[in-house]
């Protein structure tokens, strides 16, 4: 069974607002860990199709199985094993409505902009354009109306037709926000302290050598607390009147990031500081009942994007990170600080809704919300 599948019978997939046909994608970036998990996720999607598969200079002409080195539970979606590897150059992917890109950062901003130039929607995983003022960081839990920028993007870089460029946030980042979103709703949060334990997937493949992170943790991980500093306040900040600029949050956020000895799923610990006073369980109560206009249009979206636990040794990875197919946000421990005002503990699968699932559902939302649509 398909992670796709698993996902359908933990969603509210009675509601999901469907789509004439599918729609052809293109993949860049395919034989990485974030790109292997896109390959899973859109195995029998009902709305994508896999069309053309692409990968450095050394891997093009070669089929798909002759190059990936496969690192995940579920074997290789049979239609595209014997798929033809293809440069990363729009003229291979004529017919794509949509590009997901699993590049590597060291690559993938020139690549996406050359794709972006050729008239295509690109969704991105990679940092290189998050922090660019008309490119939104979305995630469609939090921040939809951030689409609408996108025709400022149009216009300035003279993208032709639906040419953009549409980032997710970075994987610890996106559960943090998703977490965040309703509580700053309610009682405006003026301070964050965020204490990550991020697991080994998150750095790729190989990744962290074993020597490194077995019996250890590794108290740094380069760039990623600045990331998480200045995408939380881009995600939940605003879009002015004119739909030409977003304004960040008035958020203080300070980041400490680990790696740890975890296969799947980013753990984060959160104490935080509101303009409204609120008691732990008020916080829980928004949290709770957190559930954003037109969420439930979105495939695979699951019945709630966060998960509120009362047990006081949840969440934790092994038994969480799953929830909502890997796109339900897991907060538990909500409690008073006696240094700020609430503290919590959070858990996100950092490939799926951290990743290529979150894609996924940034470029679905395109497609289906009628005020947003772009593609």
């Amino acid at each position: 069974m398909s992670i796709n599948k698993q996902s359908n019978e933990d969603s509210n997939s009675s509601s999901k607002r469907p789509l004439v046909e599918k729609k052809k994608v293109g993949l860049l970036g395919c034989t990485g860990t974030v790109g292997q998990r896109f390959i899973q996720l859109l195995e029998d999607h009902p709305h994508f199709e896999i069309a053309c598969i692409g990968a450095s200079s050394r891997s093009s002409g070669k089929t798909y199985e002759q190059v990936v080195a496969w690192k995940l539970s579920t074997p290789i979606p049979s239609k595209i094993r014997t798929i033809t590897i293809v440069e990363c150059v729009p003229n291979e992917f004529k017919g794509c409505v949509i590009i997901f890109s699993g590049l590597d950062a060291s690559v993938a901003g020139e690549v996406e902009e050359n794709f972006a130039k050729q008239g295509y929607a690109v969704f991105s995983n990679a940092k290189n354009h998050r922090m660019n003022p008309l490119v939104p960081i979305l995630i469609p839990s939090v921040n939809p109306d951030h689409l609408n920028i996108v025709t400022a993007q149009r216009k300035k870089y003279n993208y032709p037709g639906k040419g953009c460029i549409i980032t997710n946030a970075n994987c610890s980042t996106t559960g943090l926000t998703v977490a965040l979103k309703p509580i700053h709703d309610h009682f405006q949060i003026k301070k964050c302290i965020v204490f990550t334990m991020q697991a080994v997937s998150g750095a790729g493949y190989p990744g962290v050598p074993s020597l490194d992170i077995l019996d250890n943790v590794i108290p740094y991980i380069s760039g990623e607390e600045e990331k998480i500093t200045a995408e939380a306040k881009k995600i939940l900040g605003t879009l002015d009147e004119s739909k030409t600029a977003l304004i960040d949050a008035d958020i203080r956020v300070s980041a400490h990031c680990n790696r740890v000895n975890v296969l799947d799923g980013h753990t984060e610990c959160v104490s935080l500081k509101l303009g409204k006073k609120a008691s732990p369980s008020e916080v829980e109560e928004v949290l709770k009942k957190y559930v954003p206009n037109h969420f439930h249009d979105l495939h695979s979206a699951p019945k709630k994007p966060i998960d509120v636990t009362s047990s006081q040794d949840r969440p934790q990875p092994r038994l969480d990170r799953d929830s909502g197919g890997g796109n339900t946000v897991t907060v538990g421990r909500v409690r008073e600080d006696s240094v700020l005002d609430i503290k919590l503990v959070l858990l996100s699968h950092n490939t799926i809704i951290g990743a290529a699932g979150g894609s996924i559902s940034v470029s679905y939302t395109h497609l289906t919300l009628p005020t947003k649509r772009i593609v």
